[in-house]
């Protein structure tokens, strides 16, 4: 067995705050764009009409917020194939 230094090294960061950072030192892109916003509020709006018409008893209306929460998903994949989701064309800084 060799006793190199380099093996015997303590690799392990030495406070809290080195460990959250070594953890969020990536992007992940965690859909902090356009596309992504735009799903997501249409997708709330959905449920807020859904609540109110599960609330009211109301089959048409709850049926009428899942029909939104779907078309928020649709828009935000045409969104996403339009450029404007994570590493999208649209949102790519052309050095202005």
């Amino acid at each position: 067995m060799s006793t190199n230094a380099i093996d015997q090294q303590d690799t392990k960061p030495e406070n809290d705050a080195e460990v959250h950072a070594s953890i969020h030192d990536e992007t992940i892109g965690h859909g902090n764009t356009p596309a992504a916003w735009t799903c997501v509020l249409i997708m709330i709006a959905g449920a807020l009409v859904s609540s109110i018409g599960f609330v009211i008893a109301s089959m048409l209306v709850f049926i009428a917020g899942l029909v939104v929460m779907a078309l928020g998903l649709v828009v935000g994949w045409i969104m996403r194939k339009a450029g404007y989701g994570v590493g999208g064309s649209k949102l790519k800084n052309n050095g202005h």
